[in-house]
């Protein structure tokens, strides 16, 4: 800990006559009584209260020193903690188009996959795990790290209605998707690295296709596992009309065969999640991949923590306060 104001400290100085004031001249202020002789007193036993006369003084000096250290601001230095883990590269490339809207997951597509995939972060403390996003074009949103409470807090953020507002372009770019998620996993020295494809269309958008991508994936070892998201039954999908939102029905058309392509080529998985529970299920099969031991460094940042010492500060000056109208009350 170290304190960024240390010229507060100066008001310490002041504690110096205080006790001076305190035994010296205090005493000149208070009544006495005379007596002809105090020698049958000089061997009573001195009584609690005469023994804690001068905790009142300590109380008030140990305020004053508390407030003091909180106005010199105490804060917790920046440090670096290193430790080695063991785990697996993971990017997840998730498919954010307006199909993902459908209501055949509730609350929709998205939410859902949303949901278990922020499990799954927080089930994996040690891996290097990252959010691609993809629609008719695909960007990063968060760069592999084991910071996974930042991590989850980009992906909880990602809107089910990115497409439909035009922030990016609508569509499925699923090669789009996956080359972008390769281009995050190409320089890692990783045993095993994964792409998460996610995924409920077929690929109609971006300059790469869906298997030129997951040619390039295999060129790296990169395993990519793909999800097709959605039942085969109609869904509810809703629509903008007339600044109202209106349902109607969708089918799903789901290129399964291009996402069983991907998996072959690249040693992955292909998997039809229809519910949140067959998505939990889906990620349990990562667990069994070869785990790398890496180094990773976390940093920590500054915060204030004079909270502590006002406390300490607080209870100090009622204690005094109390104690000296009740039990060391002085009359007169």
């Amino acid at each position: 800990m170290e304190f960024a104001d240390k010229g507060y400290f100066l008001l310490l100085l002041l504690l110096i006559p205080y006790v001076l004031w305190y035994f010296l001249y205090r005493k000149k202020t208070e009544p006495t009584m005379r007596m002809s002789d105090t020698f049958p007193y000089r061997f009573a036993p001195k009584s609690w209260k005469v023994r804690l006369l001068h905790l009142p003084m300590l109380l008030r000096m140990l305020a004053f020193v508390m407030l003091v250290c909180a106005l010199a601001r105490p804060q917790t230095r920046n440090s670096w903690g290193e430790k080695t883990v063991e785990g697996i590269d993971i990017m997840l490339s998730m498919d954010v188009s307006t199909s993902m809207l459908a209501e055949d997951l509730k609350p929709n597509r998205l939410e859902a996959a949303k949901d278990v995939a922020a499990e799954f972060i927080s089930g994996r403390p040690d891996d290097n795990i990252g959010l691609n996003i993809f629609a008719g074009e695909a960007f990063t949103q968060c760069p592999m790290t084991t910071d996974h409470q930042s991590l989850i807090n980009l992906l909880l953020n990602v809107r089910t209605d990115i497409a439909a507002k035009g922030l990016i372009e609508d569509g499925t770019a699923i090669g789009m998707g996956l080359a972008n998620a390769v281009s995050r996993l190409q320089d890692s020295k990783a045993k095993s690295k994964v792409v998460i494809l996610l995924t409920d269309g077929s690929n109609n958008r971006g300059d790469i296709s869906p298997m030129t991508a997951a040619a390039i994936a295999k060129s790296f070892g990169i395993r990519v596992y793909t999800i097709a998201v959605g039942t085969n039954k109609v869904a509810r999908y809703p629509m903008m009309v007339g600044g109202t939102v209106q349902y109607v029905n969708m089918t799903a058309e789901i290129d399964t065969k291009t996402l069983r392509d991907i998996a072959a080529t690249t040693d992955g998985n292909f998997y039809r999640a229809t519910n949140k529970e067959e998505l939990k299920k889906i990620y349990q099969d990562i667990d069994k991949l070869e785990k790398t031991k890496f180094d990773v460094k976390n940093f920590s940042k500054r915060y204030e923590a004079y909270l502590p010492f006002a406390i300490v500060a607080g209870l100090a000056l009622l204690l005094e306060i109390l104690l000296r109208i009740s039990v060391f009350r002085r009359i007169p």
